[in-house]
């Protein structure tokens, strides 16, 4: 369902990074554009979050959210909460089909429609067809060399963007320290 994007997170040390493919495909067989940007600052700044899946869904989700962050003071783990909390239960939201992935300096999550609000044990997440390669490649990169969370989730990109059919490799990355 959410294919045709890549989305990495990843934090390690005291930056946090998302980082998102460019390619956006329709009807699953047709590139439609290369270079669109799926990463946005939220909160003055202080958040960052990424999308897999309809665009016109996920600006009304970044909307949506940014709202929650407003009314949580800034508490990224609230916002998520109430976000997924109403996503699930709003008969308009939950028709949106799409993915978030939102992190701050401290956390980061997963928020679905169905509800879910997934932190990762590790520091690194993905969303999209390509995500489980960017996932994989930001482990390895994270365990196995100094590179920082920005660097590894345009390198973790890059590596996604040679395998799925569905990510390519104009990369936008969005970093806070």
């Amino acid at each position: 369902m959410f294919s045709a994007t890549t989305v990495v997170a990843v934090k390690k040390g005291q930056q946090t990074a998302i980082a998102g493919d460019g390619q956006v495909t329709f009807a699953q067989n047709a590139i439609m554009k290369h270079n669109a940007s799926k990463i946005r600052r939220l909160y003055d700044g202080k958040v960052i979050a990424g999308f897999a899946g309809s665009v016109a869904d996920a600006f009304s989700l970044f909307a949506k959210f940014e709202e929650k962050l407003k009314q949580a003071g800034g508490s990224l783990t609230k916002a998520a909460v109430e976000l997924a909390k109403e996503w699930r239960t709003d008969k308009v939201l939950r028709r949106l089909e799409a993915l978030l992935v939102v992190a701050d300096k401290e956390k980061m999550f997963i928020i679905s429609g169905n509800g879910e609000l997934i932190e990762p044990d590790d520091g690194v997440t993905a969303i999209g067809s390509g995500g489980p390669y960017a996932l994989a490649a930001a482990r390895a990169l994270k365990r196995f060399t100094n590179m920082e969370a920005g660097e590894i989730a345009c390198e973790s990109l890059r590596i996604a963007s040679e395998i799925c059919i569905y990510t390519n490799d104009y990369i936008t990355v969005e970093v806070i320290e």
